[in-house]
Formats: structure tokens, sequence, C-alpha cells
């Protein structure tokens, strides 16, 4: 191979089918991440008829109870990834974040089941930020754009995966078992991960110059919040998030209520839009932020911002839209433009500082993103359809889900400021 560098001299290079191997299994495990977060949505429909739950009860239990300890815990263990085995870290949060998923199935009430999804987020706190830390030492920086948005293929097929084994297990069973089945099946790919993936050398393909001493976490946090493009970035990441788990949670509500389709036609037209939109969107986004930044490093923020300005008119196009064939042919696009920005900003926020301190970096990113748009995007629309509902009825959903296309504006305006600071605050 010659991808090496002088930084990891006398360490063995993995050969070209491990790192493939490695970042498939990396793929599976982001997929059960993804799985186990949104396949609530789906569910909520049948959760919310046996519990007796409002739209709001199920914003707070879809995504401020993950967010919580999600968001609290995901820099504290991710500066442990810095200092200790990433594999070992991502390991233990799948089997933790696995084994609530599961415990959900047991719920009885609305306490317990927001407790179960908590337990979920403090699993997941540990099982993104080190991957990424991983994926950076094990492709060099002309791949790794689109190494990351391979990575994120996680997303999409993940929540893709997630609305359709939970419409099918719930219709067939009942929403219980769904959380059940998927919950161990993430409990059996656990000691899989343990065993192939090994942790690289940190910085392996960094300048020989490079510092390999993860510093105290005050100091790298002091660092990120010296620059400019960590903030641009992490407020554009969070505002399209929280239309991006907005929507993912209240879609399938939205098409249930709208078009009165059952649980396994919502999973199936959700899981489509998902699963293609979100594949061919999230590696378009790759390929464009490597092209792009050939020609300067604004490049990878330079791609999410003119992807949202375009993807906003057309989910406002499909949520008004009476007609289901087209509201789906009209999605199908905004799905894609809506997750182009993965690729290039997770590459950029590793570049932004030097790489002991990439894990604790992707956690502080992962915290304002997922803070917000977690805690918020599920919240805002669940309160505003409730707050409509006197008036629109079972419209209030598409109604409060186009008055959130405005973040999508709001991050594209972040997007482009922080296209033309990159540059500056780009290290390695």
């Amino acid at each position: 191979m010659s991808d090496g560098s002088q930084s990891d001299v006398g360490t063995p290079e993995p050969s070209a089918a491990y790192r493939v191997t490695v970042l498939a299994l990396l793929i599976v495990v982001y997929t059960f991440n993804f799985i186990d977060r949104q396949i609530i949505g789906i569910l909520a429909p049948p959760i919310k008829a046996e519990l007796g739950l409002t739209d709001t009860q199920l914003a707070y239990m879809g995504g401020l109870a993950f967010a919580l300890f999600y968001t609290a815990l995901g820099v504290p263990i991710s500066w442990l990834a810095d200092r200790w085995s990433r594999t070992w870290v991502m390991t233990l949060a799948l089997a933790v974040w696995s084994g609530f998923t599961a415990l959900c199935g047991a719920a009885t009430g609305f306490w317990q089941l927001f407790l179960a999804r908590m337990g979920v987020g403090v699993g997941e706190a540990g099982g993104v930020a080190p991957a990424y830390s991983l994926i950076a030492d094990y492709f060099p920086p002309r791949q790794r754009a689109r190494a990351l948005a391979a990575y994120s293929f996680g997303i999409p097929v993940g929540s893709a995966l997630g609305l359709l084994l939970g419409g099918v297990i719930a219709s067939r069973l009942d929403w219980r078992a769904a959380f059940v089945i998927v919950g161990l099946a993430g409990l059996v790919l656990a000691p899989v991960l343990r065993i192939v993936v090994r942790d690289p050398k940190r910085g392996r393909y960094d300048p020989p110059s490079a510092t390999t001493t993860a510093p105290p976490l005050g100091e790298a946090l002091r660092v990120l919040a010296a620059k400019p493009s960590f903030w641009l970035l992490s407020f554009g990441a969070a505002s399209c998030s929280i239309l991006g788990y907005g929507l993912i949670f209240w879609l399938p509500s939205f098409f249930k209520r709208s078009f009165h389709l059952s649980l396994v036609e919502t999973s199936q037209v959700m899981g489509s839009i998902t699963l293609v939109g979100g594949v061919v969107g999230v590696w378009a986004g790759g390929w464009l932020g490597d092209r792009l930044a050939r020609r300067g490093k604004g490049g990878y923020a330079l791609v999410p911002a003119l992807a949202f300005l375009v993807a906003a008119p057309c989910y406002a196009a499909g949520v008004t839209s009476s007609s289901l064939p087209l509201t789906i042919a009209l999605f199908l696009l905004p799905q894609a433009l809506g997750l182009m920005w993965l690729g290039p900003v997770i590459t950029a926020v590793q570049h932004i500082v030097a790489a002991p301190m990439r894990s604790t970096a992707s956690a502080a990113f992962l915290f304002i993103n997922n803070l917000i748009g977690i805690g918020g995007g599920t919240l805002l629309f669940g309160a505003l359809s409730d707050f409509l509902k006197p008036r629109f009825g079972d419209e209030a959903l598409r109604y409060s889900i186009l008055a959130g296309l405005a973040f999508y504006l709001v991050s594209a305006g972040f997007f482009l400021l922080a296209s033309r600071r990159l540059g500056k605050d780009w290290v390695g």
C-alpha cells in the first residue's frame, strides 16, 4: 500500500480488504444504531393507541428521552475513547443500547418507555464518535469523505429497516415484539465487532510532526471553541437535524393520518423513500465534497448549503400535495439532498483538530447537533401538531411539518458562512 505516512513507521499497514471489512462492519453497527433509534417512529401509532398518549408525549419519548443522555454522555465517553480502545467503547455501547431497546418491549406506560428510551440514548452515546475516529485512521485524507459517507449509509439503511421491520413485525405480532427482536439482534452483533475490528494507530495518515498525545478534555474543548468553523458546522447540522429527525419520526404518522395508509403500507412507503433517497444522497455528498475540496476546503460546507436551498421547496411541494404518488415522488429528491451533508461535514470536523482529539471533537459536534436536532425536532412537530389540531384535525401534522421547513434555510446560511472559514481552521 502507498497510503501510509512516516507517522506510522513500524506499524503494519492494513490491507485494502481488511479496511473494507472494517468499514462494512462499522456500517452494520451504525445501521443497528439507527434501527433502534428510529423504529419508534413507525411504532408510534400502535403505541399511542395502546398507552393512550398525546403527540407531545410521543415527541418527548421519541426525541427528548433519547437525546438527554445521548448528548450528555457523548463527550466524556468519546474523551475516554481518545485514550482507551475505541473498539471496546463501541462494543460496550452496542450491547447497552441493544439491551435497552429490547426492554422497550416490556413497557406498560409512558414513564417506563421513556426511561427505556433514555437507556438507548446512554448506549448510543458511545457508538458514533469513536467510529468517526477509527475511519479517519483507516483511510487517508483523499478517501476520507467517501469513507465517512459510506459509513453514513447506516443512517438511511438503518432508518429504512427500522421502518420496514417495525411495521412488518408489529402488524404480524405487536409493537413490543418489534423492540425485542431488533434489540436481541444487536446483542448478537456486539462480540463480532470486538473480535473483528482492531484499534489502529492514531493519526496514521497525519503529518510526522502531528501530536500523538491526547490533551486534557478542557484543553480539547478550548481548542474547538476557538474555531468559528466548529460552531458554524455544528449549528448548521443542528438546524437541518431539527427537520431531519422531526420528519423521520413524524412522516409515518403523516402518511397514516393524511393518506389513511395501514401500518405496513406506511412502513413500505417510508422505508422506500428513506432507503433510495438516503443512500443516493449520502454517497453523492461524500463524492462532491472530495471533488470540491480540491479547489478549497470550504467545498465541504458548500455542498450541504446548496443542497438545503433546493430541498426546502421540494419538501414543501410534497407536503402540500393531496396525491400520494406525487408526494412520494416529490419526497425522494429532498430526502437525498437532506443527507448530503453527512460525508463532507463529518470530514471537516475531523480536520479542524489534531488526530488525538478527533473523538472528542466529533462528540462535541454531535452534542450540539443531537441535543438540538433530536431533542427539538420531534418535540417541535409534536407540540405544534397538538396546538393546530383544534383547527386542522388530522391535517395539523401536515402544517406542522410545513412550518418546520424554515430550518433548512437557516442551516444553509450557517454552512455558507462555514465555507468561508474552513480553510483557516483546517489542521493537517
